[in-house]
């Protein structure tokens, strides 16, 4: 076991209510893929609907997964949401003969299941919290499963059969909120990880690697995490809010199965974000949000070192998808239009991560989207129950670029994704009355 293995497992062992709740069953693997390079745009219905906003403006238990400190706007509550998630991935060689084929390979797989559970209680008063939340949710993931194309000989994209991606990472976290000032608010939330990968198909890199056994065709490898999210949020007045949260980096053991292909020997940390935003209520029923969140991508050595660099594979300067920061830019309304219904609607913009350089690597994660469009509403069913729905559609976006050596230079190289969800949410309030409007 590696030094940071073992240090990531003393600490897993400092938190023994995350610990418990990861040993009922709330590991289960997620299936979530690239939106905001490979992070979701949102979490929960409410947030998804609203393009990913809500720094600023927590209005129910899924804040655990935002801002924990709007948690103190929160009653005793729990939600559950389901998404129906499809990334349309393909790729597209050019013409003449290459390492990659001819024409164009749609990915199959294209319709995953990407659940979400929080809850919220308000604690007796006290000194130290105001009200304790949980959550687990998957926060990102990859998912790639090109077919084996016939080429005259060995099959595939990289000429060893079937190719294909499986990153999935499910979150679990117990936030703690305060109000310390009027109008102020603090929370933290630890979090354990959860990460599992499968790769295939990849068979022609292993003469280039550090450790050739350890590239492909390996199974599924169970990597474990821990870090932590924090936020604040300000009302600087009667109707506008401000709010920023971000979370550490989550450092996690390496992919072992798998230190023959990613740098550092299989390390895969997650990369640390931050979130901040503005909610202006233009009338008591109207609401406009303004997020901007930034993502460090570029800090992980396996994601963010070219996929030229002139290295093994699996070593610390090895190659990588070239990955680069993503910048994020988030708009959402809401109206509350009457008692029993709310409106919602949302747009994000994210910046490419991935150069013309580094597209043949990423056809396994062609993380290419950039514009999301959203729209949903909650309906209120009686003072307890209500039901929510999230649309989004990503528009198609392409990045080409060409095969990098020994493949041929001159061979043309398109990877695309476009993408369709849905999600279905159920909340419960328990034992307090509604919460206001703010």
């Amino acid at each position: 076991m590696s030094r940071r293995s073992s240090l990531l497992t003393r600490s897993a062992r400092t938190m023994p209510a995350l610990a418990v709740m990861a040993a009922v069953g709330v590991v289960v693997p997620f299936e979530v893929h690239a939106t905001e390079g490979y992070f979701q745009h949102g979490y929960g219905a409410r947030s998804k609907a609203l393009g990913g906003t809500g720094a600023a403006d927590t209005r129910d238990s899924t804040g655990v997964s935002l801002n924990p400190a709007g948690l103190v706007h929160v009653e005793n509550e729990w939600t559950a949401a389901v998404s129906a998630f499809s990334p349309r991935r393909e790729f597209e060689g050019g013409v003449g003969v290459g390492f990659t084929p001819e024409g164009t390979v749609e990915s199959d797989t294209n319709w995953f299941a990407v659940p979400n559970l929080s809850a919220s209680y308000r604690l007796a008063p006290n000194p130290f919290v105001d009200v304790i939340g949980f959550s687990v949710y998957g926060s990102g993931g990859m998912n790639t499963d090109y077919p084996g194309v016939d080429r005259g000989g060995p099959t595939g994209i990289f000429l060893g059969g079937p190719l294909g991606v499986d990153l999935q990472q499910a979150l679990i976290s117990v936030a703690f909120a305060k109000t310390i000032a009027p109008g102020v608010s603090v929370g933290v939330a630890p979090i354990l990880a959860r990460q599992q990968i499968k790769l295939r198909g990849l068979g022609a890199f292993a003469p280039g690697s550090s450790d050739p056994g350890y590239v492909t065709n390996n199974g599924t490898d169970v990597s474990w995490g821990v870090g932590v999210r924090g936020g604040v949020e300000w009302a600087v007045a009667p109707n506008i809010r401000l709010g920023v949260a971000g979370n550490s980096p989550i450092w996690s053991e390496e992919f072992d199965k798998y230190r023959g292909l990613f740098a550092e020997q299989g390390s895969f940390d997650i990369p640390a974000s931050i979130q901040a935003g503005i909610a202006v209520d233009v009338t008591p029923n109207l609401t406009v949000l303004a997020d901007y969140r930034h993502i460090w991508f570029g800090s992980i050595a396996s994601i963010a070192n070219p996929s030229t660099n002139a290295a093994l594979l699996g070593s610390d300067n090895g190659p990588g998808f070239g990955w680069d920061d993503v910048d994020v830019i988030k708009l959402g309304v809401e109206w509350r239009s009457s008692p029993t219904l709310t409106l919602r609607a949302g747009y994000s913009y994210a910046t490419n991560p991935i150069s013309s350089r580094d597209v043949q690597f990423n056809i396994l994660a062609p993380a290419v989207v950039q514009h999301h469009i959203t729209a949903g509403f909650e309906y209120k069913v009686n003072k307890a129950w209500s039901v929510e729905f999230a649309g989004l559609y990503a528009p198609e976006e392409t990045v080409s670029g060409y095969e990098i050596p020994p493949g041929n230079p001159g061979h043309a190289i398109d990877i695309s994704m476009y993408q369709f969800e849905a999600t279905l949410g159920v909340k419960y309030k328990f034992g307090a009355d509604e919460a206001p409007l703010k």
